[in-house]
C-alpha cells in the first residue's frame, strides 16, 4: 500500500497540471470505487468543479474543489491515479483496470486504475471533510509543530507495542509497514517494545529518524516494490535505499551483519535486527 512518500509524490507530480483545471465529466465503471456515493449522483456532481489544490493528508490525495467541495483518493493496494494530457502517449495502462474516469474541459483527463478494486475515490462537503480528517487522523510526522519533545509524549503516553502504534493513523498519520520498519531500526527500537518503556532520548531518536526516512523517501519519489507508479507513470527509486524492509530470510543486518528476524506483528511482516533492535 502507497505510503505517505508515494502519496506526496503523487501530489507533487499532479499539483502542477491539474490545479485551476475545470472538470468536464466524470465515468464510473466500477462502483464501488465512488462507495458509498451512488455512481449517477457522483457524476452529476463533478462537472464544472474547479481544482483549487492538490494535497496529502495522511495516505489520502486530497483536491479541494469549488463550491465547498473536498475530493479524496485512497489508492489502498494497488491504486493507481494517472494524469492524460491532451498531447500524451496513447496509454499502456491496462484498461480492464480503469476503475474512474475525469475528464477536464481543457481536453486532459485523470484515470484511476485499481487490479484490486480496493481503492476509494469520495466527495465531501469542506465542513465535511474538516471533521473527518480531524479525528480519523493524527499529526502529519513532517509538521514543524510535532518535534521530539512532542513524539516522545505522545509514544509514553501509550502502552502498545511501538510498531503497531506507528501503523495507526489515528496516533500519526502516514506511516506504513516500510517506513515503519526503516525508521525503527534506525533508531535501534524492537518493534515490539511497548511504547511507553520508550526513553525520551530514543523517543526523539526515533522521531528524527521517522522524519529523515520519509525526507528520503520522497526525495526518491516512493518505493515501488510492485505496482506503485507516481502520476506520471514513473516508478520510484528508494526501494534501493532499503535497508531491512523487503529483505531476504536471514539476510544480514546491513549494520552489524548479524541475521535478520522477520515476525509478524499485527498482521504485517516485520522485519528487524535481533542484536541492533534489542527488546529493551
Amino acid at each position: 500500500m502507497p505510503e505517505l512518500p508515494e502519496v506526496e509524490t503523487v501530489c507533487r507530480a499532479l499539483a502542477p497540471f491539474v490545479t485551476d483545471q475545470t472538470f468536464a465529466a466524470a465515468r464510473v465503471h466500477w462502483a464501488r470505487t465512488v462507495e458509498p456515493h451512488d455512481p449517477a449522483g457522483f457524476v452529476a456532481t463533478i462537472p464544472g468543479k474547479r481544482v483549487l489544490s492538490v494535497s496529502r493528508r495522511a495516505k489520502l490525495i486530497v483536491f479541494e474543489l469549488s463550491d465547498d467541495l473536498v475530493l479524496t483518493t485512497h489508492l489502498r493496494m494497488t491504486g493507481n491515479l494517472r494524469f492524460i494530457g491532451v498531447d500524451s502517449e496513447p496509454e499502456i495502462a491496462p484498461q480492464q483496470h480503469l476503475r474512474l474516469e475525469f475528464d477536464f474541459e481543457s481536453g486532459d483527463a485523470l484515470h484511476f486504475y485499481d487490479a484490486r478494486k480496493f481503492g476509494r475515490v469520495r466527495l465531501y462537503s469542506s465542513a465535511e471533510w474538516a471533521g473527518y480528517q480531524s479525528t480519523a487522523f493524527g499529526p502529519e510526522p513532517l509538521d514543524p509543530a510535532l518535534d521530539g519533545r512532542t513524539f516522545a509524549a505522545m509514544l509514553q503516553s501509550r502502552k502498545r507495542q511501538v510498531k503497531p502504534l506507528l501503523l495507526d493513523q489515528t496516533f500519526i498519520a502516514g506511516i506504513g509497514n516500510i517506513y515503519a520498519d526503516e525508521s525503527l531500526f534506525k533508531a535501534r527500537i524492537h518493534p515490539l517494545q511497548p511504547a511507553s518503556t520508550i526513553s525520551t532520548r530514543k523517543a526523539r531518536e526515533l522521531h528524527q529518524a521517522i522524519v529523515e526516512t520519509l525526507e528520503a523517501a520522497i526525495a526518491n519519489h516512493g518505493t515501488t516494490l510492485r505496482n506503485y507508479r507516481s502520476a506520471l507513470g514513473e516508478a520510484g527509486e528508494n526501494q534501493r535505499e532499503l535497508l531491512v524492509y523487503g529483505a531476504a530470510k536471514d539476510a544480514p543486518c546491513p549494520r552489524c551483519g548479524t541475521k535478520l528476524r522477520k515476525i509478524v506483528v499485527g498482521q504485517r511482516g516485520t522485519t528487524f535486527c535481533p542484536r541492533c533492535q534489542p527488546m529493551r
